[in-house]
């Protein structure tokens, strides 16, 4: 009855909503949206919902939180800090952590959600980048999701910064050193961004306002338009029975996917809560105030920021180089700024390397197997093995004084590792891909091993081999070839050079380093001469004479 007499009530107002604005149109158009299922599609939902709860914690952070540089003198109820002079900004970390209610809870909820924001952000990338989920029409989607990584990393960092404890100001004094090694600009940048010279007093105040207003407005807009590109797009599936270019398989929005994901969204928060309330992390008490003077062991950054701090520690010191009175850090603009800014510009415009190499102008609304791209993958593999050698090298000296090792030894291995061990992995990587392809021709062309074996009436022996049904049939051949782009000649036929043939022959190498190693997919003709033959591999019909054996660990036959 309450419902019944509610329902009018309700429905004067969403009329003159919908009168004025339109809005019943767009609502029913996306409530029937479909969205396919399947678990690594929930990635982007992690660091989306992730994001949703860190600006509900930082919200209440903000509340008690003083980004002030101005010293005083700490008198709270931590004893071990009793009369140490401090920040505001450390002594207000203090007072949250300890006398606001919930304080330190929220304090470890937000820097839990900061790094599983940024684990589902490089995890989402690295399903869309093995799928080929980037390529055409998804390729500004890509860039704009590369963009929210790094405004993912400003946000990390310059949250992290703000208690202005060692730990984090061991970070700050990195950044100083980073800035400056830039050439002629470095310096005054270094100024700049201080207001003054390091470490000064206004670096914490501006943090603040990038890490509560800049970086966070910035990432509302992308995500906004991230997902408004994904509705527009459709979603990327995987292929299947019944799948096609042409449509999507799974849920409507409306009712199904959203309660879903309202369900999933308590549980990453219920399970961030956990964390937060269980898991300790970032106890400024132990560290202390920061002060410019020491420089202490262990001081890691968090996971994300490590790669950097790995870079710098394996780069020689020697690099560093005199030119006209000046000194060039090559020690430290080189791992820090020139090859960073080299992988990300790379990962950034890939999608557009990667189309330029294959001539592929369609689009895709079918996501790849891995395999069927050994180079894209085996590419991925090589880039996330540096990663993981810079992160431990970032941890060298933990390393060393848990396992009891020289720390030259350990510097040594991973300079080694860094440029070995990703091409090893590069092309291993590659071949188990290409095997996987061979694999997958197999069983389409002969089917599954039975176990079993026939003997005809000829004496001859033979396995019978099991079919694959359509839907495993459809997902191994489903794929299309994929060849390099041949190079026309360089002469046309009166003899004069072809304009644009250096560019072609550039093309044309990048695309057999993509495509050269390929294994090509099986034709119909192909599965049906297999099929064909399968006939007289299949169970013996009536009229042969033959005796079945099955295959067995004791070695009986049954005739």
């Amino acid at each position: 009855m309450s419902t019944n007499a509610s329902a009018p009530k309700l429905a004067a107002p969403v009329d003159i909503l919908d009168q004025r604005t339109g809005v019943a149109t767009f609502i029913k158009a996306f409530a029937r949206k479909v969205f396919p299922d399947h678990w690594s599609f929930l990635l982007g939902e992690i660091a989306l919902f992730s994001f949703i709860i860190l600006l509900l914690t930082g919200t209440f952070l903000t509340l008690f939180f003083v980004p002030s540089s101005d010293l005083v003198t700490y008198t709270g109820p931590l004893a071990a800090m009793n009369g140490v002079e401090m920040s505001r900004a450390f002594a207000s970390t203090l007072h949250l952590s300890f006398e606001v209610t919930g304080g330190l809870l929220m304090r470890q909820i937000h820097h839990w959600a900061a790094l599983i924001f940024m684990a589902a952000i490089v995890t989402h990338m690295m399903r869309v980048f093995f799928t080929g989920a980037f390529r055409k029409p998804r390729e500004i989607n890509w860039v704009i999701g590369f963009t929210l990584m790094i405004l993912g990393l400003a946000a990390g960092f310059s949250g992290y910064s703000l208690p202005d404890d060692v730990l984090s100001g061991n970070g700050l004094r990195i950044t100083d050193g980073v800035v400056k090694s830039i050439p002629i600009i470095g310096s005054y940048l270094s100024y700049f961004i201080f207001g003054g010279e390091f470490p000064g007093t206004h670096i914490i105040p501006r943090l603040f306002t990038v890490h509560i207003l800049l970086v966070p407005g910035l990432i509302l807009a992308l995500v906004g338009l991230h997902l408004f590109l994904v509705v527009l797009h459709k979603h990327t599936q995987y292929p299947g029975g019944g799948r096609t270019e042409r449509n999507v398989v799974g849920y409507p929005i409306f009712p199904v996917y959203m309660a879903k994901q309202a369900g999933y969204f308590l549980i990453i928060f219920g399970v961030l809560a956990l964390m937060g309330a269980t898991l300790t992390i970032n106890p400024v008490w132990n560290y202390g105030p920061y002060d410019p003077s020491p420089v202490s062991a262990g001081a890691q950054p968090d996971w994300y920021m490590l790669f950097l701090e790995g870079a710098l520690r394996l780069t020689p010191g020697f690099l560093e180089v005199v030119i006209g009175g000046f000194t060039l850090s090559l020690n430290v603009l080189i791992p820090a700024v020139v090859v960073p800014g080299i992988l990300f510009t790379t990962l950034a415009l890939y999608p557009f390397v990667e189309s330029w190499a294959t001539g592929d102008k369609r689009e895709h609304h079918l996501a790849d197997r891995p395999r069927n791209a050994p180079v894209r993958t085996a590419t991925g593999v090589s880039v996330l093995t540096a990663f993981m050698v810079l992160i431990l090298a970032g941890s060298n000296d933990l390393i060393a004084t848990h396992f009891h090792m020289s720390i030259n030894a350990i510097t040594w291995t991973f300079r080694i590792l860094l440029f070995v061990l990703p091409v090893v992995t590069f092309m291993v990587t590659k071949r188990i891909a290409l095997g996987l392809q061979r694999k997958d021709r197999e069983l389409v062309l002969h089917g599954h091993e039975s176990g079993k074996i026939v003997r005809f009436d000829t004496g001859e022996y033979i396995e019978v081999h099991q079919p694959l049904d359509e839907q495993e049939r459809w997902i191994r051949v489903q794929h299309d070839p994929r060849r390099p782009i041949p190079l026309l000649p360089e002469h046309n036929e009166r003899g004069v050079r072809r304009r644009g043939y250096r560019r072609d022959a550039l093309r044309t190498r990048v695309s057999e380093f993509f495509y050269a190693d390929r294994v090509e997919p099986v034709t119909p003709a192909e599965v049906a001469a297999a099929q064909a033959h399968g006939e007289h591999d299949a169970l013996p019909a009536a009229g042969h004479a033959m005796a079945e054996l099955t295959a067995s660990k004791d070695g009986s036959s049954a005739g």
